[in-house]
């Protein structure tokens, strides 16, 4: 049974999971890159671009566990991209340079149509107007009985949990406090929506956080 996952999606301990004024120097928003200290050392976000160096252990266990068993993924657009509004920089092919870390095909929520982008190690991203419901439908079909995750950014992460389509969700709460940003959790009854804390890891660089949909 295809599932939808949410893995390593890191928030502040103020519960900002972006800083804000995302532009091109700062993909995350302003202060965002601190939320991630837990994830940059480890071996499996080094292999992702393509260095054999990193750290093992609790970190890297539930980092590693975000890529086992993805058929397909579905992401937000300003996950791809700083740009708002119609597309201006069509020659933009995302963050990751010419092998994208997916190796699958993956949605992105857009209101902008674009051409499908085929990139090296098999990651095809596909721009979807239509809305969540149906990127999650294609990705579903396009995942082949494997699972879906959800790679955010908030808004998009908000989206599927109001509408209680998380199955499982990864959340890595870092001793930072932003301030400002993007909030993932204000307004959102998680216990109304049938969430429940199911696991919970204790490391130096982050508390690790396995809610799961019991509905």
């Amino acid at each position: 049974m295809t599932r939808l996952r949410v893995h390593g999606f890191t928030v502040s301990a103020d519960g900002f999971g972006a800083g804000p004024e995302q532009d091109l120097k700062h993909p995350l928003g302003h202060g965002g890159e601190d939320l991630h200290r837990w994830f940059f050392p480890t071996r499996t976000f080094q292999a992702m671009f393509g260095k054999e160096k990193g750290t093992t252990g609790t970190d890297d266990d539930f980092a590693q566990r975000g890529f086992e068993n993805v058929g397909a993924w579905v992401m937000g657009r300003h996950m791809f991209t700083w740009e708002r509004g119609a597309w201006a920089d069509t020659g933009w092919e995302g963050w990751w340079g010419d092998t994208p870390p997916y190796h699958s095909e993956v949605f992105v929520l857009t209101h902008h149509a674009r051409p499908a982008l085929e990139m090296a190690g098999g990651t095809v991203f596909h721009f979807v107007t239509e809305g969540l419901e149906t990127a999650l439908e294609r990705a579903r079909k396009a995942a082949g009985g494997r699972d879906v995750r959800l790679g955010g950014g908030v808004a998009t992460l908000r989206a599927a949990l109001r509408a209680q389509a998380v199955d499982e969700m990864h959340i890595a709460v870092t001793p930072v406090l932003l301030g400002r940003g993007e909030a993932l959790f204000a307004g959102l009854d998680l216990p109304a929506l049938g969430y429940r804390v199911e696991e919970q890891v204790q490391t130096e660089a982050a508390m690790h956080l396995v809610i799961r949909n019991s509905g």
